[in-house]
């Protein structure tokens, strides 16, 4: 009986006894959950899912490594992370150290309009552009291949572009607009012209005591009103000692030295017009087209004399595919790339409208409709989003376009790596901020975020790659 009391009044006390406190986590407990993917089979850890899509790309790679004989085009499209060129210049340097560099890719003055851009190339004019972002509502811009539209509607600019990573100096530069049409001139150099005409003689005048203007203008067979406008006199009066400055009415000749750009001699196939040059080149000059009278720049492209990987980065700040699907010109410039892979790298800036998972595949679905509508038969790889918050709260709708591209798929054809699943997760989060790899918005990463989410891409495409290869 006693025996019994005591076990009571243990239970009794164990039932009632609070928990000792603990240090409050700020990450809430519900963001600690992991993607499920019951429905759909489960992607190898490390590397790429729905792999068997990429085995013409495979091949390819395959081929130019054991040959060295082409150019092998990948085109990231994506939102901040990508026109920042952080991510996508880790991978670039990553993959052309292995299979080689082919050049640079498409390179965009986002200075000239006046936004962030990479570290690689830098830009400047002596004129302002206009320009308008595909994130805007909807206008009949020029807004095309890098999705941001740069224009002038009248000439007599130079617009200047210094690459500053020499591994990135071209032979070739591509240079892509609207329709494709003729609106610049290259030049790498300049020449002086001389032109002879003639200048009337100055002297100057000290002014003597008793002198007064009338007498000064008619020693020098000039007007008064010359002499005052020469010398920014406001009244007749002057004073003795101070010097004036007179434009006589006699000529003297006079040399005058303009430097004029010589432009380079340009060809045109069905995609751009293009220079080729024989040295490598670090920097160049786009001016007008005398037969042009508007001038409207996507993108230009930058290639060199070697075969290997040319990794090209499309990306503006907030966009997502819904942005890049209302312009049809940027599809139709796609096929300027020549991609052989396409990576795409969006759902962020949806999930911040709170956008359905279901509506947010469907934006994608249209995305890759569109790219296909151009005959772009390349295969895709879609990245999930990365681990980020809601205005501080769990971002749930990353978890859920997360599941629904693994579903999708097998169905849709295309490849999944899933930055989701390699960054931790909601369950993650956490460690990525002790880490320095998030921001202090929850949302964007530092540099050296995604630095690393570069590299985990590019050991995951070589891991796949390699295991395609031992299995061939």
């Amino acid at each position: 009986m006693n025996k019994l009391i005591v076990f009571f009044c243990c239970l009794f006390f164990t039932i009632n006894e609070k928990p000792p406190k603990t240090n409050v986590d700020p990450i809430p407990k519900k963001m600690i959950q992991k993607v499920d993917t019951a429905q759909a089979e489960t992607p190898i850890e490390g590397q790429i899912y729905n792999a068997q899509v990429l085995k013409n790309f495979f091949e390819k790679l395959e081929q130019n490594e054991n040959q060295k004989n082409q150019k092998i085009n990948i085109v990231h499209i994506g939102d901040s992370h990508i026109q920042g060129d952080l991510m996508t210049n880790e991978i670039r340097k990553n993959l052309q150290q292995r299979f080689g560099n082919a050049g640079r890719g498409l390179v965009f003055p986002y200075q000239l309009a006046k936004t962030n851009g990479s570290y690689n190339e830098r830009f400047k004019s002596n004129r302002v552009w206009e320009s308008y972002r595909n994130i805007l509502p909807f206008r009949s811009s020029p807004v095309g291949l890098s999705g941001i539209g740069l224009w002038r509607d009248s000439g007599g600019f130079v617009m200047e572009m210094n690459v500053k990573d020499p591994s990135y100096k071209f032979n070739t530069i591509k240079i892509i607009t609207p329709q494709n049409q003729n609106m610049f001139d290259l030049a790498v150099s300049s020449k002086i012209n001389s032109i002879q005409t003639t200048e009337r003689k100055v002297i100057t005048h000290k002014i003597k005591k008793g002198e007064v203007l009338g007498t000064i203008a008619d020693k020098y067979n000039v007007s008064v009103a010359e002499i005052k406008r020469e010398n920014h006199l406001k009244s007749n009066n002057i004073r003795a000692g101070r010097t004036l400055r007179i434009s006589t009415n006699e000529t003297r000749p006079k040399t005058i030295s303009m430097s004029e750009f010589v432009p380079l001699t340009i060809e045109s196939d069905s995609y751009s017009h293009y220079y080729n040059s024989d040295s490598p080149l670090s920097r160049i000059f786009l001016i007008p087209n005398k037969e042009a009278s508007n001038y409207e720049l996507n993108g230009l492209v930058l290639e060199k004399d070697a075969s290997g990987i040319i990794y090209s980065g499309i990306g503006v700040n907030g966009a997502k595919y819904s942005d890049y699907n209302k312009y049809p010109l940027f599809f139709e410039q796609l096929k300027a790339l020549h991609p052989d892979l396409l990576v795409f790298s969006l759902g962020t800036n949806e999930s911040y409208d709170h956008l359905e998972a279901g509506n947010y595949i469907k934006e994608l679905q249209e995305f890759i409709s569109n790219v296909r509508t151009q005959k772009i038969d390349s295969p895709i790889i879609v990245m999930t989003p990365p681990p980020s918050l809601l205005r501080r709260k769990p971002n749930n709708y990353i978890n859920d376009y997360t599941k629904y591209i693994i579903d999708a798929a097998q169905k849709d054809g295309f490849a999944v790596w899933d930055l989701y699943d390699e960054f931790g997760g909601m369950s993650g989060i956490k460690q990525l901020k002790a880490q320095g790899l998030i921001g202090p918005d929850w949302v964007h990463y530092s540099k050296k975020g995604y630095e690393k989410q570069g590299n985990l891409f590019t050991k995951a495409f070589l891991k796949t790659y390699d295991n395609f290869k031992l299995k061939n």
